[in-house]
């Protein structure tokens, strides 16, 4: 039985995931704009991760049939003044869902939920994850703001995106 307390902290984790979505989204559509293609392909496949992450919290509600509630969700900055502030502004939103998910977690833990405690753990790994990898863009583009061949270079060396992850949640829909 999932806790009344996570279940409600989750379906507003939905939310904050479609928000992350959207922002990654308008991330790659202002990289798109100044040619950036590998940096735009970068975000578009983040925006893509966090609409999974989101779908991946509706499956687990449905499967434990919790009510699913997609809250609203704000609208995302989509002009930068430069290439290094959506990776920044990237690296912040990062570690706020970092804390969101410790939050969920923790609320998991209070509420002696295991199952959904242990739903959480992927999360948390994934995090650790995310930042690091925004951390080391933001140390490249931040290096490198007069260059972009270079921070272009580096993206499609390291940024190329991972294997799929066979310990993920299921996502729903697919």
């Amino acid at each position: 039985m999932v806790a009344e307390r996570f279940a409600q902290q989750l379906n507003t984790q939905i939310a904050n995931e479609l928000a992350s979505h959207n922002q990654y989204l308008a991330c790659a559509i202002y990289y798109d704009a100044l040619v950036l293609p590998q940096m735009a392909a970068f975000f578009y496949r983040q925006a893509s991760e966090e609409r999974d992450h989101a779908l991946m919290m509706v499956q687990y509600l449905l499967d434990t049939d919790q009510p699913v509630d997609v809250g609203a969700v704000p609208a995302a900055i989509s002009s930068f003044e430069d290439v290094v502030a959506p990776v920044a502004l990237a690296l912040d939103q990062e570690k706020r869902v970092t804390q969101q998910i410790n939050d969920l977690y923790r609320i998991a833990r209070e509420e002696i939920d295991f199952a959904s405690e242990q739903f959480m753990s992927w999360f948390i790994k994934e995090q650790v994850e995310e930042v690091a990898s925004m951390s080391d863009l933001l140390a490249v583009v931040t290096r490198n703001r007069d260059d972009v061949e270079q921070i272009e270079e580096y993206v499609a060396r390291e940024g190329s995106g991972g294997d799929s992850d066979a310990t993920a949640p299921k996502i729903a829909g697919a």
